[in-house]
């Protein structure tokens, strides 16, 4: 986890939205992946970190198990990333701080068609927590993207130094 707030740190200082992802495999960093085009003239909402580690992943080792990996993201994956990993294999992820307006992991893959609802997924939330909140406080103090949003009056309202 420590990595992916490394990576968050990285795209903070970028000017992006602090996202990091680290895709971990047999106990070894596989790939690194940060929020870009968050702002800019090049803004879109398809450059999440889990998309770019994941695409990094699979260009770098198409045949990769992916159902060993395990996905550290600095926020709860959103829905997006979220769906995205799962069909590509990954069943385990694990992240800092909560995302209370897009997060995907809350959605009840049994009710899904069975393309979902036999996936049995791993879900580890809060890991240095406080370190992905002052990620995003800092963030949400800065920066425009997402500013009025559900997620930054959110985080903004979190005690710091939990």
């Amino acid at each position: 986890m420590r990595i992916a707030l490394a990576e968050g740190r990285a795209a903070l200082d970028a000017g992006e939205f602090p996202v990091g992802c680290v895709l971990v495999g047999d106990d070894r960093v596989l790939v690194r992946g940060r929020r870009i085009n968050s702002s800019g003239a090049d803004c879109n909402e398809l450059d999440h970190a889990e998309v770019t580690a994941l695409r990094r992943l699979l260009t770098m080792n198409p045949q990769t198990d992916c159902s060993r990996v395990t996905a550290y993201s600095t926020m709860e994956p959103c829905l997006m990333c979220y769906a995205t990993m799962l069909l590509s294999g990954i069943r385990r992820f694990v992240w800092a701080f909560e995302d209370i307006m897009g997060g995907g992991t809350n959605v009840p893959l049994e009710q899904l068609h069975d393309l979902y609802a036999g996936m049995q997924v791993e879900l580890v939330p809060n890991v240095l927590r406080a370190e992905g909140l002052a990620l995003f406080q800092n963030f949400f103090r800065r920066h425009e993207y997402w500013r009025d949003s559900p997620l930054a009056r959110y985080t903004l309202a979190q005690p710091t130094g939990e």
